[in-house]
């Protein structure tokens, strides 16, 4: 089995941007507004017609069998009006993603955002894995580390302000993996600069933290192939050391995991050389931020099992790990 831990609900039907944009009018109008979760009009044969010509069709091309599924992330929006719109919203959003997984239950499996409307109160959050996990059958989450969408307003993940929900993370047994939402700062781009730089940031707020020794067993996942961590997995090491951090790879790879959202073979290969593969989770986002064919391959950018496939350092055995075995450990409640 080939599992996918990287999918977002990217191909929505009209109703859910409906929904949204009259939210938005509304707390722009009166930013004190407080959103209800009105009904959202979505029917199960949009669900079905979305996902089936879309996700489901590629998974189906490209010789991939189960993914990991949450909402748009980009759409998330946590910046967003005040903490009633960011909670209304979450939890549709969430319902959306238990209701494709109930479609589709041989291909999806679902993980929840969170109402992480900047300088909340973690406890929203914790209420809503809790329902998730506990109601709909959810298996990790998508932490936002900056929720203000650039300018990192909120404690960095090591404070313990975050240390209630990591302690439910542990309760349930969920992993997390790290995504930011859409860049409100004028100097960063959505998928580019801002989702790259903060998958850098979180690694190095875990590496100077005490975050993994108090909670030993905690999981996280750093999308996009680590953003930067593993092409300067030297300078990491070497600050490690010069903080007297001790030894990186003990530090935070009991932890901590990358996956392949990387859309080059070289950059794939450097990955795989430089990480332990039992720390690397296949992934591929799709249907994501990079959509189009790469020339030089004459293939899609985020066809990244081609990547896999095409590595000639790994064994058989260690592509099994990367394909599905790690995932598994990682998504405990994973049920396949």
């Amino acid at each position: 089995m080939i599992i996918d831990c990287h999918g977002h609900y990217t191909t929505t039907p009209p109703g859910v941007g409906a929904w949204r944009d009259a939210q938005k009018e509304a707390v722009a109008a009166n930013p004190d507004h407080v959103s209800e979760k009105t009904p959202m009009a979505v029917t199960d044969d949009e669900i079905r017609e979305s996902i089936a010509s879309n996700q489901l069709k590629v998974q189906q091309e490209r010789g991939t069998d189960v993914t990991v599924f949450s909402p748009r992330a980009s759409w998330m929006g946590h910046h967003v009006g005040n903490a009633t719109t960011s909670q209304a919203w979450t939890e549709h959003c969430n319902e959306l993603i238990h209701r494709v997984c109930t479609l589709f239950p041989e291909n999806f499996v679902p993980v929840c955002q969170l109402p992480q409307s900047p300088q909340t109160p973690i406890q929203t959050s914790i209420a809503e894995l809790q329902r998730c996990v506990g109601e709909m059958d959810f298996i990790g989450c998508n932490l936002n580390p900056d929720p203000s969408g650039g300018y990192w307003q909120d404690k960095p993940l090591g404070d313990r302000y975050w240390y209630p929900f990591y302690e439910v993370m542990c309760e349930l047994d969920v992993p997390a993996m790290i995504h930011v939402s859409g860049a409100c700062h004028p100097a960063m781009h959505t998928t580019s600069s801002f989702y790259l730089g903060a998958d850098t940031t979180a690694f190095v707020h875990f590496m100077m933290s005490d975050v993994f020794a108090d909670f030993p067993s905690i999981k996280f996942i750093i999308p996009h192939g680590g953003g930067a961590v593993p092409y300067h997995w030297g300078r990491f090491r070497g600050m490690a050391q010069d903080m007297g951090l001790g030894d990186l790879e003990t530090r935070v790879l009991n932890n901590i995991f990358f996956d392949t959202c990387v859309y080059h073979q070289d950059g794939i290969d450097m990955l795989l050389d430089v990480i332990p593969t039992k720390n690397i989770l296949f992934a591929s986002e799709m249907i994501g931020a990079v959509r189009g064919i790469d020339p030089r391959s004459g293939h899609y950018y985020d066809d990244t099992k081609r990547y896999i496939d095409a590595n000639t350092a790994l064994s058989t055995v260690q592509k099994q790990m990367v394909f599905e075995d790690n995932a598994r450990a990682v998504f405990s409640r994973l049920k396949f």
